[in-house]
């Protein structure tokens, strides 16, 4: 039986492939690194309290197969692009760093749609970046989510996110052919295409976006 460790557990993405790993029969017990206790209880759950400063000292707890980052931060919540890249790219590379050195095989992160090194948007550079240097880390089966307009209910009120989820909803079908990427997808399906990709032994390295996605969940049913 395999061990799951999640970074991001309290997000929105995090928060949904929690569930989906503690329903998992393949993961004996799923490690997770969070800022404040999740108050949940679960007999295959362990809950570290820690964040990229102290995860150096976590590294001995840190020892897993499967390895799941949904880490990521809003302008809105930080400003400063400095303490932004922290969280987006340091924070991921890191984790990624001691898990591999640890023993994991396989890494399955959440990116964004449209990573460019060279553009001029600090929010779709970064991204790029993260992608670059965790792939970097060589683990032997990396697989990059890039998901667009991420649709489900947030703990925090977002209200402009949510006034953009009811217009996707209405305007997805138009986004076909290489636009297809650009379609808004449920947080619950990719958080199902996540644990799916897991499992997934063939490839070293993989990129899905929304049309790779779906393929994932296809296969599952």
């Amino acid at each position: 039986m395999k061990k799951a460790i999640l970074f991001g557990a309290s997000g929105l993405i995090g928060s949904l492939l929690l569930q989906e790993l503690l329903g998992d029969e393949s993961y004996a017990q799923v490690i997770v690194v969070v800022r404040k206790d999740l108050g949940i209880h679960h007999p295959k759950l362990k809950i570290l309290i820690g964040d990229l400063r102290s995860l150096p000292s976590l590294k001995d707890q840190l020892v897993g197969d499967d390895v799941f980052i949904t880490l990521g931060t809003t302008k809105k919540n930080t400003p400063d692009e400095k303490k932004y890249y922290e969280v987006d790219h340091d924070y991921p590379v890191l984790a990624s760093t001691i898990t591999k050195e640890n023993g994991a095989d396989t890494l399955v992160l959440v990116s964004a749609v449209g990573p460019n090194p060279d553009s001029k948007i600090f929010y779709i550079r970064t991204k790029a970046e993260t992608e670059r240097d965790v792939a970097s880390v060589g683990f032997a089966h990396t697989h990059i989510f890039r998901p667009s307009m991420l649709m489900g209910n947030r703990k925090e009120k977002r209200p402009l996110e949510k006034f953009l989820i009811g217009v996707f909803r209405l305007i997805n079908p138009v986004f076909v052919g290489s636009l297809s990427r650009f379609r808004g997808i449920e947080g619950t399906d990719l958080a199902k295409a996540m644990v799916i990709a897991a499992k997934k032994k063939e490839a070293a390295f993989n990129v899905y976006e929304w049309k790779e996605i779906m393929g994932l969940l296809q296969e599952q049913r």
